[in-house]
């Protein structure tokens, strides 16, 4: 019987637990890991060199497929030693999916912007700079914009900068002078990623994307009074339809990152498009789609619960395919 790992820090977890479940409905043997718990013993003669990877009592070397659906937040040296781990076990020979190196694309939303604008997709306008004098410049010439940590998760510490005031989505807004708010970020990240907002319905879409086909997508609304529609932030779903181009360029976001699953999310931008009928020159206002942001490592409890779709099934269904 094959044994599958699901990386996972709340085994709890919706989508942990429906991964599970797929995977014994298909005669695989799972398990959860937390890789928090990792260690690795590293010995090395003038003849060989081995590596024990643990977690726990359990020997990560024993898996036929590893699962990553979460693989914990903390300090830089601890989360960038549990991606080697990964990096590792790929190289000997372990499928890992999705791959260490397509959660790092689509984790590092600077680089991830950079990949997908490189590929032709659509995003929206997007700098990162380095210091504060380069940061107001831009920011007073996009004038409504967003300040994103460039590895954030779940809508937190995202700002936005409206009438040269700057506010947090999930914090109370602090009566300091812009620069010195920016001045703060600076400090604590070292380089500011910005972007345009984008005026939309008060909406975002999030499709979830299965080796290299959408198989579903749900609205997220935002809470009264927010701007940030991520659910874990108070976001509601709804169920959606997607259109030819939502759903071409959701499947080639999801390629171009290097994800087996993923959830892509798309805004509804607002454009001016100028139209000639009858001699005349008229304006029609259309929603034409950016790319957001990608996740690496999407809950599949909103598209389960709008739609009834559930991801696991399908993500297993391709892993039945590699092994």
């Amino acid at each position: 019987m094959k044994k599958i790992g699901i990386i996972v820090t709340d085994p709890e977890d919706w989508t942990a637990q429906a991964l599970i479940n797929a995977s014994r409905k298909r005669g695989f043997s799972p398990f959860i890991l937390d890789l928090r718990t990792a260690e690795v013993s590293i010995n090395s003669t003038s003849t060989k060199s081995t590596a024990c990877f643990k977690a726990g009592n359990i020997s990560l070397l024993d898996f036929d497929v590893l699962i990553v659906r979460d693989m914990g937040t903390g300090a830089f040296e601890g989360v960038s030693f549990r991606f080697d781990i990964l990096r590792e076990l790929e190289a000997s020979g372990i499928p890992v999916v999705n791959s260490p190196e397509a959660i790092q694309n689509a984790a590092n939303k600077y680089h991830a912007s950079y990949l997908l604008a490189e590929a032709g997709l659509p995003t929206p306008k997007t700098v990162a700079v380095q210091n504060l004098g380069s940061a107001l410049r831009l920011i007073s010439k996009f004038g409504d914009s967003v300040i994103k940590p460039t590895f954030g998760y779940k809508g937190k510490n995202i700002a936005r900068i409206k009438d040269g005031e700057l506010r947090f989505s999930d914090r109370k807004a602090e009566s300091v002078p812009l620069e010195t708010a920016l001045e703060k970020l600076l400090e604590e990240r070292g380089m500011l990623y910005i972007q345009e907002f984008i005026e939309n319905p008060g909406r975002d879409i999030r499709v979830f994307v299965v080796g290299d086909t959408a198989i579903g997508a749900i609205y997220r609304k935002a809470a009264a009074g927010s701007w940030v529609n991520n659910l874990s932030q108070g976001g509601s779903v709804d169920r959606c339809v997607l259109t030819y181009e939502q759903k071409e360029i959701a499947e080639k976001a999801s390629i171009t990152i290097g994800t087996t699953f993923s959830g892509v999310d798309i805004i509804e931008c607002f454009t001016e498009i100028l139209n000639v009928e009858n001699g005349k020159e008229y304006n029609r206002t259309e929603r034409t789609p950016k790319i957001l942001e990608i996740n690496g490592t999407p809950s599949g409890k909103g598209i389960f619960d709008a739609l009834g779709i559930n991801p696991a099934e399908y993500i297993l269904d391709n892993i039945q395919g590699i092994l």
